[in-house]
Formats: structure tokens, sequence, C-alpha cells
């Protein structure tokens, strides 16, 4: 997959193309299903799959008292994306100039001029162009001008939900994570480095591993069944997410105890990835450290009963 991140970065002879406009975070069901049909389509018509977004997430200038946080930043988004399939994703810089751009001239002079569109596909709420002035309507008003294409696809819904990121941020934010997993047909995951805290150094022998400070979205505090990822091994593992009120503590950590553990070398650069698979129980203040320890036991042997039924299925 070819990245652009500006519009001066596209060839004059890139095209032609089949186009969908969007924010992609989580690149979730509805989102893949979209970027599916250009990819489809785009083979037939002898075209490339391009997928439009923008870094920062325009709700951050626009709503900066929003305090938006995203399932995918924008690496995980990237690889996410290039997994549908696409053939290039433009990742436009979103500031004040493409802000105000109208909804004439977005498409005049992206989706026509530098993409060389044949098709535009977005969903039915789909909305650009300054103050979001342009809709759907405006889109296929404006394709019919300039010669594309433009498909519309209705509100997605799974078992009467609806697949959208407003949504399954909702969902993680009340600690459903197992409920966004279906959504997302997925599990839900963060990505980060490991933290100082039990468990850093050279060499661990100590089975748990504390994530860095991590700014984006993260599941409401309490203990969940996840597989964390260190470097290339992963393992099966219980999370905390919260301030161990046990212990006095008054910072945000996310704490990860690996069930199957054995000693590996990690390094302050190495990548760690937590994915969310079941909810256990609140995070609580235990009267003693004795308490959080039976706590932690029974937390284990029900993960590892999950781990063992989910080996089942498959």
């Amino acid at each position: 997959m070819r990245v652009f991140h500006k519009l001066d970065e596209i060839p004059a002879d890139f095209g032609p193309s089949l186009v969908s406009v969007g924010n992609f975070d989580g690149v979730h069901r509805a989102h893949a299903h979209v970027l599916g049909e250009i990819v489809r389509r785009g083979r037939e018509r002898g075209a490339k799959a391009v997928a439009v977004t923008f870094e920062p997430h325009p709700a951050r200038i626009l709503r900066p008292d929003s305090g938006l946080k995203l399932l995918t930043p924008t690496a995980e988004k990237t690889r996410l994306l290039e997994s549908t399939g696409i053939d290039a994703l433009l990742l436009l810089p979103f500031g004040r100039d493409l802000s105000l751009m109208t909804p004439r001239q977005f498409a005049e002079r992206i989706l026509k001029k530098k993409l060389h569109a044949l098709e535009v596909h977005e969903g039915y709420n789909f909305r650009f162009g300054h103050k979001a002035a342009g809709d759907v309507e405006t889109l296929a008003h404006l394709g019919k001008e300039l010669g594309f294409e433009v498909r519309v696809y209705p509100e997605r819904k799974l078992r009467g939900e609806p697949v959208s990121s407003s949504h399954i941020r909702k969902l993680i934010a009340d600690g459903r994570v197992g409920r966004a997993r279906h959504l997302l047909a997925r599990p839900f995951c963060i990505l980060g480095a490991p933290g100082r805290g039990r468990g850093l150094g050279s060499k661990y022998t100590v089975p748990t591993i504390n994530l860095a400070r991590y700014e984006e979205l993260a599941p409401k505090d309490g203990v969940y069944v996840t597989c964390t990822r260190v470097g290339n091994e992963r393992f099966d593992s219980v999370t905390n997410v919260g301030n161990r009120p046990t212990f006095g503590a008054d910072s945000f950590a996310i704490e990860t105890h690996l069930l199957n553990f054995h000693p590996i070398d990690l390094e302050p650069e190495s990548e760690v990835e937590i994915c969310f698979l079941d909810r256990l129980r609140d995070e609580i203040k235990f009267p003693s450290v004795e308490a959080l320890r039976e706590q932690i036991s029974t937390d284990v042997k029900k993960a590892r009963r999950y781990f063992h039924l989910l080996r089942l299925k498959r």
C-alpha cells in the first residue's frame, strides 16, 4: 500500500481510482465492508482503491474540548487499512486550509484533480467540507457534474447494534470489550511500550508488565482476560486497568500478568500489545495484600478456563 502524506506527493498520472473518505477510527466491520467493495470494484474496473483520512482526527481541531480518545492511533489505523487490500492511503494533515475547503473545492481538488476518481463510496451519514456543509446528496450532485459515481451505504447493524466508531468507543469505555470485539471483527487492542515499575529490566523473572503511559482509549477500570504480545511472543494474560487502590496508588496504570510466562528479554523500545477479550470484574480496594492475592488467584483460574474453552471451540 502506498501512503501519501500530502497532496503534492500524489503523482500527476495517479489513478483512475475508487475512493472512500473517512476517519476510519477502529477500521471496524462497516469500514471493512466499504473498503472491500472499492477493492473489488477497483479490480473490475482496472482502477486503484484509495482511502482518504486525516491526521489529526478533525474533532481534535474543530472541537478541542471534546477529549476524543481514539480506538486506533494513526500507526495502527494505517496497518489495519493496509490489511483491507487497498492500493493507497492519502493521510491528509488536517489544519486550517483543509478545514476551510468547501465541499465543491474538496471534490474538485482532491477527488477529481488529484485522485481521478471514478467512484466515491461513503456511508449514509458522511459529511465533508467547511462546517460539514456537504452530505451524500451534495456529493452525488458534484459527482454528476465532475464525472464520478457515488455509492451510499446504509447504516450497518449487528444484532441490533450500530457498527460505528462512536458506539464502539462507548462500549469500550463501559468495559464491554466482548461486545466491541464483535463489532470490530477482532479484539480491541492497545499498543505501546513497557513502562517503568514491576517488570522493567533487561531480564524478566516476574510475569508482570506495566504498559507505558497510554493517551488513547482504554477500557473502563477493571480486570480483563487478555492476550498480550511482547515483541514476537504471545501470552495468555490477565490485565488490570486502573489505579491499584489496594496499594494506595493514585496513578493510572495498565498492568498485565502473563499466565504462560517464561523469562524474556525486554528493552524499553520493545513493542507491547494488549488485546482485551472479556471483562472479569471491577477494580476494587481490598482490605489486605493477602486478600488481593486470593482474588488474583481466582481471576487467573477464570482466565485459564476462558482460554481452555476458547481453544476447544477452535
